[in-house]
């Protein structure tokens, strides 16, 4: 079974900082193109950023362009999201997720994590 596990969510101010991890089973990762989704309360689930399965290519939403940075270390099966510069508009639960293949559509992701919840105070 597949399995993806989300760390690092929590409450920080606005103009703070936050590094969410993903840690994923060696099946479940290395292969895969990796993706940061969130969803915030009453919103649909939305792309924030994603990163090839070598690492070499990424992809970000416009609203967090120059502020959140994809990352991920084959060898530890982990993807991270740097945030910075958050924003209230940034709460949401954020969730990691797997793909066969980079920038396809949030339906062509295979595989889930719980998600962790992001809190940003104004």
């Amino acid at each position: 079974q597949a399995q993806l596990v989300e760390s690092g969510g929590g409450l920080v101010q606005a103009g703070g900082s936050l590094r969410l991890s993903c840690a994923a089973s060696a099946r479940t990762f290395r292969p895969y193109a990796m993706g940061w989704f969130r969803q915030a309360p009453g919103k649909e689930r939305e792309f924030v950023a994603a990163i090839s399965a070598g690492g070499g290519r990424t992809d970000y939403a416009d609203s967090v362009k120059g502020r959140f940075t994809i990352s991920r270390d084959n060898a530890q099966n982990t993807v991270y999201l740097q945030m910075n510069s958050l924003k209230p508009d940034d709460t949401a639960v954020y969730y990691c997720a797997a793909a066969t293949s980079f920038k396809v559509t949030i339906q062509d992701y295979n595989y889930w994590g719980q998600g962790t919840q992001v809190t940003v105070s104004s």
